[in-house]
């Protein structure tokens, strides 16, 4: 059977995009995500994600982790499924949609795309890192000179680690340019692997900056390997709310492949 797809990436964090409104791809099998996403035997990307219909709202994401298996939310890509129901016609500039179990909220100009978060009422600190869920779990590092570190090898240790192990975490490794701008580098679980952005990272990075007082700035900039995300928050008693998410989202390439 062929498959139409499409390719997107939001600061270098790549996704294949598939339009299943009519029920057409076969979402059960792991080993076809798999493929589809390895970059030597199928189109390459760090995520697949369906877009299917939902009852009472725009559109529902289905998120897949490279490794074929269902994940949890991924900001970039909710970005970047934005983005394609924006070119599909299904929305105009602003949009609610299902991903998960949760709604989300967003809006699309000129390929930015502003993603509102969920709120965050539980953040761990730790003396050598912080960890909280924007969606995904996120263990939080600061360091200093993040282009030294091997993030593959650090981060899959720290991933399959105490007290992550099976269900893991992905690992950010932060660096602090100024009062409000943060370099990130980071591993993905499910990708098992560094990619160049990360938006549930960059996310927990910002709130995590604010948390352990290294900013007082209620806008993060945020620096990652394929390029500059801003995240924006209020905390309102030790509750991070109106988190939104915001960068761009970019059409790639479309394509069709046998599965």
């Amino acid at each position: 059977m062929k498959i139409n797809f499409y390719k997107y990436q939001g600061t270098g964090n790549d996704f294949i995009i598939i339009d299943n409104r009519k029920k057409i791809f076969p979402k059960k099998n792991s080993a076809v995500i798999n493929k589809l996403c390895d970059r030597k035997f199928g189109v390459g990307a760090d995520g697949l994600m369906l877009l299917e219909n939902s009852v009472d709202h725009d559109f529902k994401m289905v998120y897949y982790n490279a490794d074929g298996n269902l994940g949890s939310m991924c900001g970039n890509g909710g970005r970047c499924i934005v983005a394609f129901a924006h070119k599909l016609g299904i929305i105009n500039k602003k949009t609610t949609f299902e991903a998960i179990d949760k709604l989300y909220f967003a809006n699309i100009e000129n390929q930015l795309v502003s993603l509102k978060m969920n709120d965050i009422d539980h953040i761990e600190t730790y003396p050598d890192h912080i960890f909280l869920d924007t969606g995904s779990p996120h263990h939080v590092t600061f360091e200093e000179e993040i282009s030294k570190i091997d993030v593959f090898s650090k981060g899959k240790a720290i991933r399959n680690g105490s007290p992550y192990f099976n269900e893991g975490t992905n690992v950010n490794f932060v660096e602090q340019i100024n009062a409000d701008t943060f370099k990130v580098r980071t591993y993905e679980r499910g990708v098992e692997n560094e990619t160049l952005s990360c938006g549930t990272g960059v996310t927990a990075v910002a709130i995590a900056s604010h948390k352990s007082k290294k900013s007082n700035s209620n806008t993060i900039k945020l620096q990652t390997p394929g390029g500059d995300l801003e995240v924006s928050f209020e905390n309102e008693m030790n509750i991070y709310k109106h988190i939104v998410l915001k960068g761009p989202a970019t059409f790639v390439f479309k394509g069709e492949i046998e599965v």
